[in-house]
């Protein structure tokens, strides 16, 4: 294979490895709109733990912020190896969360 054609096939992997990218980040803005919109939404989480009664919305609220200060204390003590896997856990959930989003949109024609 001559210098020319590797050249363009390494063009050609970049160009592919670059739309993936950008179709993952795409995703990921999707999976994180679309569930903000599901938390704050007029029928959303918020409003169903609020509907059933104040103090279970109130405690729904409180045990996702005890959740979230939990790990926002325990993100140190972890290895950096295990960090960049909940990293990469956590982007290709919400990707998975923006396919979800975007089927039940195509399906549905809402979230």
């Amino acid at each position: 294979m001559n210098l020319n054609a590797l050249k363009h096939k390494q063009e050609i992997y970049a160009l592919a490895h670059s739309l993936i990218d950008c179709v993952i980040v795409g995703l990921v803005l999707v999976g994180i709109g679309g569930t903000i919109y599901k938390v704050i939404a007029p029928d959303g989480w918020i409003a169903l733990a609020f509907g059933r009664s104040l103090s279970a919305g109130v405690a729904s609220l409180g045990s996702l912020i005890m959740i979230a200060g939990l790990a926002w204390f325990s993100r140190g003590w972890n290895s950096p190896r295990y960090r960049n896997r909940f990293s990469d856990l956590l982007v290709f959930s919400f990707a998975a969360a923006g396919l979800l989003y975007l089927g039940q949109l195509m399906l549905q024609g809402s979230f």
